[in-house]
Parts: structure tokens; C-alpha cells; sequence
């Protein structure tokens, strides 16, 4: 298991948090380990959601100045789907240089992290899907599930798109994001899709007020990466 690849059932639902989280929680086993954001809409410069990677790790973005073209291949100004965002600026994204940016940072750490884009079925041209070049790398998937109403159906057709494409998935992480939402809803939500898409490996982020990560939300990957153990 070399990398990861890290989508969401929607936009919002977390996946910075879980993919700075789980960074995290492979240095704290002693993982030499390095996040990566694809593709990032609604940004100038270099990506914000790496920068929020980096924090949640205890790292800077000075530690990996030499690499910051690989951690970062695109980023588009308009806040919207890579494909239109790139339409806009008059640039197209290579699935060539994407592969390349991975496989050189593969060599290079234990494990590469990298962040998706929104949902699942998020395009990076009009015909064309960025979790396919993460299935041409042979990445198994970590979904990220905001733990809402809506949470089952999205989280369903999630799994069933990426059992579609032959993809491994390594777990769920049923993100807490509504502090005020009905207990009854958000714990059926974890039984009902355990039950109906077989997927076993799960954990429960709770609510981070300010998104300050502790101990115990940091280890919640422990029922996830079970074959991962102590390297130092």
C-alpha cells in the first residue's frame, strides 16, 4: 500500500481533514509520509488544502519546497469542476504529468496521500474522471462521508462507482460535520451503509470545534489500517 486515494461523497464533506488527519497519523507510526492535491479549484498560487495537510502534520511549507510542483501539479482560479476551471483558463490537465507527479513522490516516501476533488465522479476534462488516473495507479480508496441526511444515498452510489471500476476500498470515514444533527439519522446512517455495502472497515471523526485534532481523533484510522503497525 503505497498510496491512498481519498475522495468524498461530496464537496465539503472533509476530505482535507481526513487526508491531514491520516498524514498525521502515519508519521506518529514512524511512515515517512507526503500529502498530494491533484487537481484544486478556487485557488491562485499553491494549494490551500496542502497548506491545511501540512498544519495537521506538524510541518511546513518550507519542508517541502523542493517538491512543491509534484505535491501540487494544478491549480485554477475559478471555484468549480477541474474540467471548467481549466476550460476558463485555456489549459488542459495531463493525465501524464499527474501519474508522473505520484510516481516520482512513491520513490521517494513510504506513503503518498493524495486528496480528490470534490465526489467521485468529479471530471478533469469533459469526458474524462480523476478517480480513473487513481485507478490506473492501482490506489485503493478511503471514502470520506459526511454523517448528514443524504448520507446514505451518496454514500452508496459512491461505493457503488468505485466497485464498478474493479477499485479496492479501504474504508469509510463518517465525518461529524453537523454538530446539531438528529443522533437517531447519523447512527443509522454508519449501520444501514455498513449494512448494505459490506464495507466493514469504518470509523467515526466526531465534530472538531475550530478543527483542532486530539489523541483520539487521530487514532481513529486504528480500525482502518489494521496492517499498519509500528515502524520505528
Amino acid at each position: 500500500m503505497k498510496g491512498i486515494f481519498i475522495t468524498g461523497t461530496d464537496t465539503g464533506v472533509g476530505k482535507t481533514l481526513v487526508t491531514g488527519l491520516l498524514a498525521r497519523y502515519l508519521l506518529d507510526k514512524g511512515y515517512d509520509c507526503i500529502t498530494q492535491k491533484w487537481v484544486e479549484t478556487g485557488t491562485s498560487g499553491f494549494s490551500k488544502d496542502v497548506n491545511r495537510h501540512l498544519k495537521l502534520m506538524g510541518r511546513k511549507r518550507q519542508d517541502v519546497k523542493d517538491l512543491l510542483k509534484y505535491i501540487s501539479p494544478y491549480s485554477f482560479r475559478f471555484p468549480s469542476s477541474p474540467h471548467l476551471a481549466a476550460d476558463l483558463e485555456e489549459r488542459r490537465i495531463c493525465e501524464r504529468k499527474i501519474k508522473e507527479s505520484f510516481r516520482f513522490l512513491s520513490k521517494k516516501f513510504d506513503r503518498v496521500l493524495v486528496e480528490g476533488a470534490g465526489g467521485v465522479l468529479v471530471p478533469y476534462r469533459r469526458d474524462k474522471f480523476i478517480i480513473d488516473i487513481a485507478k490506473d495507479l492501482n490506489l485503493p480508496v478511503l471514502i470520506v462521508a459526511g454523517n448528514r441526511l443524504g448520507a446514505i444515498n451518496h454514500t452508496l452510489m459512491t461505493v457503488e462507482s468505485l466497485r464498478k471500476r474493479g477499485m479496492r476500498i479501504k474504508g469509510i470515514v463518517f465525518n461529524s460535520i453537523d454538530i446539531g444533527a438528529n443522533r437517531n439519522i447519523i447512527n443509522d446512517n454508519i449501520d444501514t451503509i455498513k449494512r448494505l455495502s459490506g464495507v466493514d472497515n469504518t470509523a467515526l471523526l466526531p465534530f472538531l470545534p475550530g478543527g483542532r485534532p486530539n489523541k483520539r481523533t487521530i487514532d481513529i484510522f486504528d480500525n482502518i489500517f489494521r496492517e499498519i503497525k509500528e515502524k520505528r
